[in-house]
């Protein structure tokens, strides 16, 4: 094997958008992710519900869709 050639292999501090933190190691010093095992629906048994109805609305409303057929309706 050469030497000098392999990245150093240590102790690294893992960050979640929830707050929790663990170590493990790694090649890089510090890693943050969005999602970990504390805060993820498998491990943790619960479910999340993402309103994707909803999204259709507020870009509706955004570029006033809505309002322009209700427009052009009235005027004629």
């Amino acid at each position: 094997m050469q030497k000098d050639i392999h990245p150093d292999y240590m102790d690294t501090e893992v960050s979640c958008g929830c707050g929790n933190s663990f170590t493990t190691r790694s090649t890089v010093e510090k890693l943050v992710v969005e999602i970990c095992s504390a805060c993820h629906p498998f491990y943790t048994g619960t479910m999340k519900y993402v309103d994707s109805a909803g999204r259709v609305e507020k870009f509706q409303k955004k570029y006033n869709w809505g309002k322009r057929k209700d427009t052009a309706e009235d005027e004629t």
